[in-house]
């Protein structure tokens, strides 16, 4: 049954999630299209531009993306402490960068004198906008609606670009984290796009690949270096630090095992590949023939609403008043401790 954005999207369940949208008719809209001939790569830059300009608006941080031919992935990360430190004043500078808002809200910003009516307004619009600071629904829609709008520009029509809205995937613990931005990471090894993450186009991966490089060594990244490198995606926690809300995870390690994942799959078979582990599979207690599993095409879809442990998914359906949730007998193969 259809639920409500509003009941799959809780800061209190998990600030993490990962979102999902299709362009319509699984046309290749965002690359090149072998129906019409018509080559929409820039349409991917697109995509990528717009993130870098909401990233500085909403308090809601990039984790990972895949920004594909037809459709994209986006990990995403509400900053809750973020959104609640913001003075009134810096909301609305956030917000009118991307909306333009009430004239009363200029007049105010203006300095201009105000009675106590319009004080309590300002207040009423404000509180309006700070909610949507941290809401993934205006995140997403203020994504997808300026991309739509060029594209059916660019087409001369109109109409729908995307497949509905967004689907979207509450992200309930460490492991279910870490599948998930690791498939993201993936897609376009999956879809023999690139051989190796580094090679990945379009992907946070390889951005953090090459925002580890120094400047001068960054070259041939086919036009995507500026948007890349300003792009500020959100950081793992740094060895030796204690971790406060950064990703989970050293970034050594995470690069580690997206890399051994990609092998595997280029290789599609697992005795093609060392027998090394990654150690962060085994310390966070996932399944390898399993983790394998769930990072081949619709491995994530496994689950539906929501990824995590088995003991996190019956607690997510107990508060959505469910008895049953789609993963939770894979759950227990995948993450079995």
């Amino acid at each position: 049954m259809t639920r409500a954005r509003a009941q799959q999207i809780c800061c209190q369940d998990t600030p993490y999630y990962h979102c999902i949208s299709r362009v319509v008719r699984r046309a290749f809209l965002c690359g090149f299209d072998q129906a019409t001939q018509q080559d929409f790569e820039h349409r991917r830059q697109w995509m990528l531009d717009r993130l870098v300009e909401i990233d500085t608006v909403f308090c809601i941080d990039v984790c990972a993306y895949a920004i594909m031919s037809n459709h994209y992935h986006i990990v995403l990360y509400i900053n809750k402490s973020q959104v609640d430190s913001l003075t009134d004043l810096e909301v609305i500078e956030r917000w009118r960068t991307i909306y333009v808002g009430p004239d009363i809200i200029q007049r105010f910003v203006n300095g201009e004198k105000m009675s106590s009516a319009q004080y309590d307004l300002i207040a009423e619009i404000v509180a309006i906008w700070r909610q949507r600071l941290e809401d993934i629904s205006w995140f997403m829609k203020s994504l997808n609606e300026s991309i739509a709008r060029r594209a059916n520009l660019e087409d001369h029509c109109t109409g729908h670009f995307w497949e509905g809205r967004f689907k979207s995937q509450a992200l309930l613990d460490e492991q279910a984290l870490l599948t998930c931005m690791a498939y993201v990471e993936l897609n376009p090894i999956r879809a023999e796009m690139a051989e190796t993450p580094e090679d990945s186009d379009y992907t946070s991966i390889k951005q953090r690949i090459e925002d580890d490089k120094p400047v001068a060594e960054i070259v041939n990244t086919k036009g995507a270096e500026k948007s890349q490198l300003n792009l500020l995606l959100k950081e793992f926690v740094a060895e030796g630090h204690q971790l406060t809300d950064q990703i989970p995870y050293h970034y050594r390690e995470y690069l580690e095992l997206v890399d051994w994942s990609g092998r595997v799959i280029r290789a599609d078979k697992r005795c093609a590949i060392d027998g090394r582990i990654p150690p962060i599979l085994t310390r966070l207690g996932i399944d390898v023939d399993q983790w394998l599993k769930t990072m081949q095409p619709k491995g994530v879809h496994q689950f539906s609403r929501a990824m995590g442990c088995r003991e996190a998914l019956r607690e997510h359906a107990r508060k959505l008043c469910i008895k049953w949730i789609k993963g939770i007998n894979f759950s227990g193969k995948l993450f079995p401790t």
